[in-house]
């Protein structure tokens, strides 16, 4: 759970600070923002993708933790 976390984050904050210096780049701003764009996108989609127990609770509305 916190590797996953931790992959997340890396990912998460690398993509963010290479689309934040693509813009300062002489040369491959292009590829440099893509990339970054990337990142951001495969990150989000490693934590979208990770199961969990958000909406399996025991304690949920109806208290029935299968609906």
């Amino acid at each position: 759970m916190i590797l996953s976390f931790l992959f997340f984050m890396i990912l998460f904050i690398g993509g963010i600070l290479l689309l934040g210096i693509s813009f300062g780049l002489p040369a491959f701003q292009a590829l440099a923002f893509c990339g970054g764009l990337l990142l951001v996108t495969l990150a989000m989609a490693f934590m979208l993708r990770e199961g969990g127990s958000a909406t399996r609770r025991s304690k949920n509305w109806s208290g029935n933790p299968t609906e």
